[in-house]
């Protein structure tokens, strides 16, 4: 089965790089990059994107930890130090700077394939969730909430946050009679005070962002000792 990943190998050994990366499509990854020095590497890096770094530590112009410093100020793939010193010193430092793996060589080709896809499922079990946007509409008006923007016919109208929390509640609740104690309740999250005219401010400023005539509301208007609405007509 075919693994649509791309995988970099740096290393100087031209014998690892083609017995790494006949492994590796051998096991369905077939987009494998090679590369031999540092400084390729890290070009080669930035060019191809790869999802996955295998990486030597000794390198003619040298060493892969310095490689492995330069991908993780831009990126959290998963790199493997794929190398010949087996000191436990040198797996300290790989893991210390960012490395994900250690495999000391010779190593077992079959092996190697399976932390690669190992590493790469686990890449993929944290990448987060693409957050849908949650758009409210009603009418000519549209409220993006991830974006907090609320736009009427299309056009972006600036709204404060407690404007937009109104807003936000009246499009919920469209064409709904609203009191002022769920208002209070929904939108500052506070028991409401009667005597307490916050409400009425804030639908008189959210009246004069919304209403081309706001003394003469269309859209948001007063249910004489019952509350607001927001009438919005069938179309």
């Amino acid at each position: 089965m075919s693994i649509n990943k791309k995988v970099l190998i740096i290393d100087d050994e031209e014998a690892i790089l083609k017995l790494v990366a006949t492994v590796l499509r051998k096991e369905g990854i077939e987009h494998v990059i090679t590369s031999t020095t540092v400084e390729d590497g890290f070009v080669q890096f930035q060019q191809k994107q790869p999802d996955l770094v295998l990486l030597d530590i000794m390198l003619p112009d040298g060493e892969g930890y310095d490689v492995c410093r330069q991908i993780r100020a831009i990126s959290k793939v998963p790199i493997l130090f794929l190398s010949a010193k087996t000191e436990e010193i040198d797996k300290i430092l790989g893991f210390a700077i960012g490395g994900d793996d250690y495999i000391t060589k010779p190593f077992s080709p079959k092996e190697l394939a399976y932390r690669v896809k190992a590493q790469l499922r686990r890449a993929d079990y944290m990448q987060p969730e693409a957050v849908k946007d949650t758009i409210l509409t009603a009418g000519p008006f549209a409220l993006n909430e991830q974006k907090a923007e609320c736009l009427k016919n299309g056009i972006s109208i600036e709204l404060k946050p407690k404007e937009l929390g109104l807003m936000k509640y009246f499009l919920q609740n469209a064409n709904k009679v609203i009191s002022k104690e769920r208002l209070y309740d929904a939108v500052w999250g506070e028991d409401f005070i009667g005597i307490d005219n916050t409400v009425m401010v804030h639908i008189r400023r959210l009246r004069e962002k919304i209403e081309e005539q706001p003394s003469q509301p269309r859209y948001l208007i007063t249910v004489k000792g019952l509350g607001y609405k927001l009438a919005i007509a069938d179309e």
